[in-house]
This record gives structure tokens, sequence and C-alpha cells, in this order.
């Protein structure tokens, strides 16, 4: 397999993207990890990728190995004017796209240029949606004093016990542990409680409000046992995003579907292909 790193200097921050080359490379596939992972989420779809699709998945500002620049103030505004500026760094102009739990803040900078986005996978993502109410870890984010008593006590054996509820398999999805300890430090926790601080339900709707303008295929997976986004948003999604969505309910999966069944990575690549 042939996953490339390289360093992107977006406006706000710099960051590494996972790449993998294959036919349209003028309409690449741009995968938009959530929290508290980072791109490495993606390898597996990359790998299936690879030699079929160009495929991008940057690691977002704040996580990952990306930077943590002093001055950068994690909302949701700016989230979203990072993503634009990353898509102009790249020289991305077209794209398709697949996004997953706070990944959803890509559908913002999409739904400004619907023009430029061909296809569109929704996995497990935070609801840009009227309506919805927080889960419980991220109303204890949300709490002042609550949240930096949380982060805190980050541990990787309890950051494996918070996650046994993200999967309905025993165990504690050990290597997405792994995965979000490497880079967990100071700077990914100040982002996680400025971006949760600011996300008041009024401003998720306001930032799906147009979601509808993305017209073209759409795909919808989400995992049956996810404890903290209800599969009744998969419908929402449904509703909300343009054409005709097709919506896919996993049978014994969590937040993260295609950790507890691998299927999900071909269902993507197959739709990502159809293109």
């Amino acid at each position: 397999m042939s996953v490339t790193e390289r360093r992107v200097e977006a406006p706000g921050g710099a960051t590494v993207c996972l790449e993998v080359d294959g036919p349209g490379a003028e309409q690449p596939v741009v995968f938009v990890h959530g929290n508290p992972s980072n791109a490495e989420d993606w390898r597996p779809f990359l790998e299936r990728l690879d030699g079929r699709r160009r495929a991008l998945a940057p690691h977002v500002l704040g996580w990952g190995p990306s930077e943590r620049p002093a001055g950068f103030h994690w909302t949701m505004e700016n989230l979203d004017r990072w993503v634009e500026g990353l898509l102009d760094a790249l020289g991305v102009r077209r794209f398709d796209l697949v996004v997953h739990d706070w990944g959803s803040i890509a559908l913002a900078a999409a739904q400004r240029r619907p023009q430029d986005v061909g296809r569109v996978v929704v996995i497990d993502a935070v609801p840009l949606l009227p309506g919805y109410r927080w889960h419980w870890v991220a109303r204890m984010w949300r709490r002042r004093g609550v949240g930096e008593l949380v982060n805190a006590t980050m541990s990787r054996p309890g950051t494996g016990m918070l996650l046994r509820q993200a999967t309905p398999r025993r165990g504690t999805l050990p290597e997405l542990v792994e995965r979000i300890h490497e880079h967990l430090d100071a700077g990914t926790k100040r982002a996680i409680l400025e971006l949760y601080r600011d996300a008041d339900p009024d401003r998720l709707a306001h930032f799906g409000r147009e979601l509808d303008r993305l017209s073209g295929p759409s795909l919808v997976i989400w995992g049956d046992h996810d404890p903290y986004l209800g599969s009744e948003l998969a419908e929402a999604y449904g509703r909300a995003l343009g054409g005709v969505p097709r919506v896919e309910l996993i049978p014994d999966a969590g937040h993260w579907p295609w950790l507890d069944q691998p299927d999900v990575i071909e269902l993507v690549a197959s739709f990502l292909e159809a293109s």
C-alpha cells in the first residue's frame, strides 16, 4: 500500500495530510475525521481506494500531528473556514466528501460551494440539524470546570473504559485508544473544550441550514448501536440532504461502525468508485 503523508500550510495553521493516488485527480475524495481521533481513522479506506481513486485525509487542526496555534479559537465557524482554506491550499476545487463525527463541519463549507461537491458520505456525524441535544460526554465537556476535570484525568485505561460504550462488541477498541492517545495533548484538550462549548444546539442547526443544496448522490451510514448519536439521526440527515440519499443502518455497530463491521469500508469505497 502507498499511503503517503505531506505537510500542508493552510490559513490558520498547518497540518499533515494522508494521501493515495488514483484516477479522478481532478475530483479527489476528501475524508474528514472527528473527535477525539485523527486522520488515521481513514487509513483502511485509503488503502482500499489506493490506485482506484485519488483520496486525501487531513488531520483536522488541533488533532493528530497538526499544529495547535496559540491564537486559534476552536469555534465551529473557525474550523469551517479552516477546512475551506485547507481545500484551497491542497488545490482541491471539485471533490467528493466523506465525514465522520465532527468531520460534519466540512459539510458547512460544502454548502457554500455545492457546484463543486460530487458524492457525499455521512457516517455517524455530529448533526448539523435542528432539535439535537448533546449526549452525556459532550455535556460534561461543555460544562466549565467539569470538562477540565474530565480532560485532566484522560488516560489510556480511562479512555478505554469510556469507549466500551462506543461498540457493541466486548472489549475497549484498543487500536482506537492508542490512535487517540498518540497525539492527545494540552492543545487537543483545549480544542475539544472550545469546540463543544461553542456548539449550542441552535448553532448546529445554523451550520446545516442549507444541506439540501448538496443534491448529488449521497450515502448516510450509521451504527445501530451508536450510544452518542442515535440512529434516528441517520434518517434526519437523509431528509436534510438534497437529492435522494441512501440510508444504511449497520447492524451490531457503534460510533465507528467500520471497526465493528469492516464491510462498511467496501460499502463506502464502492459508492465512491461509482462516480
